[in-house]
């Protein structure tokens, strides 16, 4: 399934505290309840004034139906084309010093 970065424009979001933050958590959690196993939320970032979100659904309207139901914005949706990460380096490498196809005999 496709994975989508939403952006989510909430003034103060920085200074929420553990207990506000938990009362999203839950109004995403029955949005999600509702909505059923199309969509699901991996994590969700939080700075000065936005919530970053993560999450894997069939498309994007599953994405803009949870933040009509769990009442929080979606001012910004994008999908995941790739993802990368520091370990991505160190598999270039190991692939340019190693040829698979010659080492298993297959040539």
């Amino acid at each position: 399934m496709p994975k989508y970065l939403i952006e989510r424009h909430m003034a103060g979001a920085g200074a929420l505290s553990e207990s506000e933050l938990a009362i999203l958590s839950e109004s995403s959690l029955r949005a999600l309840a509702e909505l059923g196993t199309q969509i699901q939320w991996l994590e969700s970032f939080i700075t000065a004034d936005r919530i970053y979100s993560v999450y894997i659904a069939q498309n994007e309207q599953l994405i803009r139906d949870h933040a009509f139901l769990s009442g929080l914005p979606a001012d910004s949706i994008r999908e995941v084309t790739a993802i990368i990460d520091p370990s991505m380096s160190l598999r270039a490498h190991w692939e340019e010093e190693h040829d698979v196809s010659k080492e298993s005999g297959l040539y």
